[in-house]
């Protein structure tokens, strides 16, 4: 297990020295009530009194009933200010603007909160002097689960090296609210979705076959099938001219 102690002054140090060289007065990151987002924001808290939490509620029930309580209790835990923006009528009105235009496929569909959140974040930042703190973990890297241009992007992520594992080991320590630590994991993207169900594997199995350990054929296959479907997320972007 990691030295968690050691570990978080060292993501301190990290926040701090990535907002001094950007000459930004703040930081900004969406907090929806779940493991990663819990952790982003201590750790940005801790580093910058300046941090802000926007809760974007969009579509799904639970976005606006568990998730926003959460996310709200973290924020009271830690005193980190909170806003909350409804990002519902933004996406209805993406939806809507596209009729006639193109059929939206359910991968579509989904991404499209990620991706209005990020635009989001992004406002908020350039009109306040803001970094936006990323979310993502090591775990859902591997497998390509994040939203491209959405979840995904982000001025610096201080846990993308964590697995999800670790991301609880770490939430232990710092002592989050039991409810982010004990709830399955899941991006709300449509009533009902757990981020296992979706992906197809669990957390437990991705964590080991990181640690290589040997998992069954089954498991392992989907682990690699999703890695390899999902290079594109974790490359740049592809330029006329650019040089291995």
């Amino acid at each position: 297990m990691r030295d968690y102690e050691a570990e978080f002054e060292k993501r301190i140090a990290f926040i701090r020295s990535v907002l001094e060289q950007s000459g930004c007065g703040g930081i900004v990151y969406g907090n929806s009530g779940g493991k990663d987002s819990a952790l982003v924001g201590i750790l940005c808290k801790a580093a910058c009194d300046n941090t802000v939490g926007l809760i974007l509620p969009c579509t799904t029930k639970r976005n606006y009933d568990e998730d926003a309580a959460d996310a709200e209790e973290v924020a009271r835990r830690y005193h980190i200010e909170t806003r909350t923006v409804d990002l519902t009528p933004v996406k209805e009105a993406e939806r809507k603007a596209l009729d006639g235009v193109t059929v939206l496929n359910e991968g579509a569909l989904g991404n499209l909160a990620p991706r209005i959140r990020m635009l989001t974040l992004y406002a908020v930042a350039a009109s306040e002097n803001r970094l936006v703190a990323g979310t993502g973990n090591r775990s859902e890297a591997y497998v390509g689960y994040f939203t491209k241009w959405g979840d995904g992007a982000c001025d610096f992520n201080p846990i993308a090296d964590l697995t999800v594992t670790e991301i609880y080991e770490f939430l232990r320590y710092l002592d989050a609210p039991r409810r982010v630590q004990e709830k399955a994991p899941s991006a709300a993207l449509f009533d009902g979705q757990t981020d296992e169900g979706e992906m197809g594997v669990t957390y437990k199995a991705l964590d080991a076959f990181l640690r290589g350990e040997e998992l069954p054929d089954g498991q392992r296959q989907r682990v690699e099938q999703l890695h390899r479907k999902s290079e594109h997320k974790r490359q740049g972007v592809i330029c006329y001219g650019k040089t291995e």
